[in-house]
């Protein structure tokens, strides 16, 4: 496979990021990992609620951006899903940001069922840790 030239700015010079589905400054913004992913923290938008964590690279971010339905990057099976295809757990896109270092999503979603695969509301349920608190 050859690498493609980094897309050409306005003014001329090119980037330093490849070639992505994303708009220049928010491709460039982006701080991924050494796979190429970026974590996406998904919180309930009415409520607030962390749902769950997945992972998304500049295609899963671009067809979420675009199709307001959660898209994510499978680590494990190396391919994309669409939340909700297969278990009718639909996260519709509320609003998206990015954090202040560019290495984090907030996608605020209307969670419709369970978030987790294993069937609870979030990822977190009855998952608490021991912990000092202050």
């Amino acid at each position: 496979m050859s690498e493609q030239p980094a897309p050409a700015r306005i003014d001329g010079t090119r980037s330093e990021v490849p070639a992505s589905p994303l708009p220049v400054g928010l491709a460039e913004a982006l701080k991924r990992d050494s796979a190429g992913l970026v974590a996406a923290i998904v919180q309930q938008y009415d409520t607030n609620e962390v749902l769950m964590l997945g992972w998304m690279d500049d295609e899963a971010l671009h067809r979420t951006m675009t199709s307001g339905r959660v898209t994510f990057y499978s680590r494990s099976r190396q391919e994309y899903w669409r939340k909700g295809d297969t278990s009718g757990h639909v996260q519709w896109v509320k609003s998206l940001a990015m954090d202040c270092d560019g290495d984090a999503l907030l996608v605020r979603v209307d969670q419709v069922g369970a978030a987790c695969h294993t069937g609870t509301r979030t990822c977190f349920d009855g998952r608490d840790l021991d912990v000092v608190v202050s």
